[in-house]
């Protein structure tokens, strides 16, 4: 199938295909549920003739469910949804197999919203946004390309704040499903995947050694309680910061030290944000760290962590140390480090989650794009959970690829459940 986007492509070599299909077939060994539901769409087709617009990440994962959507009929473009986010060999594996990529790793902010623009020019009718950057530039600068668009699906927490919001203000003008919200994917891709990609990004980066570190996690939703879990499990002394005393509670009540950022940035070696929130790590902390302290972003968005400040408190007193890595002496010869420009870390500096992860996390995607091909016109403009007996089939083919077997209830047990006369 060959995009009718008016632009082919734009990414950094076509000739790195090769590496990228060599990469993308590594990744599709590790998930087995998306190749089992790509199996079924090649047959069925039920995306036949759907422009489709893929913001995301462009790495190997993304790339076997692009190859999915393709199977399934659709026409898809891709773009990324983060400036350092994209393997360049991917991207060119893509553009070979007829899908129009518009993604260069390190692209500046200019080149990044050319290329969202770009894909935007193939009139969507269905989208896959991370982060939520599409759907945003469709409601506030392109307005006139919102008739065609039946639906979409949102990957991120960040996202799904944004999206929400959309909907309460009453502006949302088309359905879209929370893939984000989904079990198989906020607990497993967001805490496991989250914890040791962030963790690898850290130390690809810095090659430090975790163990005895003071690590300071902000934010203890899935994701920095997957970061939290991992650092423990690496020998480091974990610090979580939270303004929700919930999940403050919990993370105290799992072994973790919890305080706020202020007394944290006295006591940490190394600084992760986690919140979807700006300027978490703000300058009046950058002032009270210690001498090289090292400070990183697992978020989607380059907002937690305050960089114009460190900017302006820094100077001319900025180097690259390796690469991602960049000191900024502030004052009086103390330097702070920042890791990828305070980028996603895993993405930025290593691959990001693991295929096996991303297997049941895009398997929602997937089945969340055909349920809304099929039910869009009848769905009201909001925000949607994936549909539970799609989290539980994705779960169950999961189970099943993984050699696992579970019981299952029998007709007395299940009569019990659903009955209210019967008890002790």
């Amino acid at each position: 199938m060959v995009s009718t986007s008016p632009l082919r492509f734009d990414i950094k070599d076509p000739s790195l295909a090769a590496d990228g299909r060599r990469r993308i077939d590594w990744a599709a060994r590790e998930m087995p549920v998306l190749a089992q539901i790509k199996e079924r769409f090649a047959a069925e087709k039920p995306l036949q003739g759907i422009r489709m617009l893929c913001c995301a990440h462009i790495t190997t994962e993304t790339a076997n469910l692009a190859l999915t959507f393709q199977a399934a009929g659709a026409d898809a473009v891709l773009c990324a949804s983060n400036p350092l986010s994209t393997q360049d060999d991917v991207a060119a594996a893509l553009v070979e197999e007829g899908i129009a990529v518009f993604a260069i790793k390190g692209e500046d902010g200019e080149t990044y919203n050319r290329h969202i623009q770009s894909a935007l020019e193939h009139r969507p009718q269905l989208l896959l946004d991370d982060g939520a950057d599409v759907v945003t530039e469709l409601h506030r600068n392109r307005r006139e390309l919102l008739p065609d668009v039946i639906g979409a699906t949102e990957e991120t927490t960040t996202g799904v704040i944004r999206e929400r919001a959309m909907e309460q203000e009453g502006v949302l003008a088309f359905p879209i499903v929370a893939v984000n919200a989904a079990d198989t994917k906020h607990f497993f891709d967001n805490r496991y995947g989250t914890g040791q990609s962030t963790l690898d990004g850290i130390l690809r980066a810095t090659n430090i050694l975790l163990a005895g570190k003071a690590i300071v996690v902000a934010g203890y939703g899935w994701c920095g309680k997957g970061i939290a879990t991992r650092a423990k499990g690496m020998g480091a002394h974990v610090i979580v910061t939270e303004v929700d005393p919930v999940r403050a509670l919990e993370a105290a009540m799992d072994g973790f030290q919890v305080m706020t950022m202020e007394r944290a940035a006295e006591q940490g070696d190394i600084f992760i944000t986690a919140t979807g929130n700006i300027n978490v790590v703000d300058k009046h902390h950058l002032e009270a760290m210690r001498d090289g302290a090292i400070v990183a972003n697992s978020g989607h968005f380059n907002s937690e962590i305050n960089v114009a400040a460190m900017e302006e408190m820094s100077g001319e007193g900025r180097r690259t140390l390796r690469p991602f890595v960049e000191e900024f002496v502030l004052s009086e010869g103390k330097s702070v480090i920042l890791l990828g420009e305070g980028r996603l870390i895993n993405l930025a500096a290593a691959e990001g989650h693991p295929a096996s992860v991303m297997d049941m996390s895009f398997a929602n995607q997937a089945l969340a794009a055909e349920y809304l091909v099929k039910h869009g016109s009848t769905l009201e403009n909001r925000v949607y959970a994936v549909p539970r007996d799609i989290d539980h089939e994705i779960a169950r083919l999961k189970l099943e690829a993984m050699r696992i077997t579970i019981d299952t209830l029998s007709a007395e047990q299940t009569h019990y459940l659903n009955s209210w006369d019967t008890g002790a």
